[in-house]
């Protein structure tokens, strides 16, 4: 999901400072919206690592996310907390297949390819040993092997992480829930490119589609201190 550089904000509308402070905002913002709590069981919840590329968290790249320095800190932990308990982590990386962007080759006009070393993962994230697919569209369910893998695992709740919110991160959590899959939005484990377009997100997904949460909620209920 390549970007043209003159559609990207350069200004963090968050950081790991004001995190705390947005989260508050966020949940005020959105709690006429929310609606069911799911059971979280730890034996069946996976964790989604959503296309966290150097392709947007990288200030040299001209796709950089600024937001993604606040949320990269929360990723990495609660990669580690799930990979401790042996619990699913499953990365995404975006690339597009030359010849078969299709409509995403329309709307970006700038590809990501495998072969341009900004698509590959962040290496901050430790991706080690965890399973990772190859997307081609928002969607990680698009083309892929997520549906399988997580059938496999006998995983009915995702928590979804990763960016960009209301792109890939927002599409992958609206074809799980038609899936019957539980999704757990991260509210501080997701960024994009600016924070109306976040906001937005976080308010559809409550009202349609998943339980939005902080990451220390999420540890809360999968009873992690």
């Amino acid at each position: 999901m390549g970007h043209a550089t003159d559609t990207m904000s350069k200004k963090a509308y968050v950081t790991p400072r004001s995190l705390p402070r947005k989260v508050t905002s966020w949940k005020r913002q959105i709690a006429g919206y929310e609606r069911h709590p799911y059971a979280i069981r730890p034996d069946r919840t996976a964790l989604l690592v959503i296309d966290m590329q150097s392709y947007f968290t990288s200030p040299d790249s001209h796709a950089f996310l600024p937001a993604s320095g606040a949320i990269l800190p929360q990723i990495v932990r609660l990669v580690s907390m799930f990979r401790k308990d042996g619990m699913p982590v499953i990365f995404t990386r975006h690339v597009d297949l030359e010849g078969r962007e299709g409509l995403m080759g329309v709307w970006w006009k700038a590809p990501i390819r495998a072969g341009d070393p900004m698509s590959r993962l962040d290496p901050r994230v430790d991706s080690e040993c965890c399973r990772i697919i190859r997307k081609h569209r928002y969607s990680a369910f698009a083309g892929t092997r997520l549906a399988s893998m997580l059938r496999r695992e006998k995983v009915d709740t995702v928590a979804i992480s990763g960016v960009m919110t209301h792109l890939c991160c927002e599409t992958t959590a609206r074809e799980a829930f038609m899936r019957d899959i539980r999704v757990v939005f991260l509210m501080d484990g997701t960024a994009t490119q600016d924070e109306a377009l976040h906001v937005s997100s976080l308010r559809t997904l409550a009202d349609g589609f998943a339980e939005v949460m902080t990451c220390r909620e999420l540890q809360g209920r999968l009873g992690w201190k």
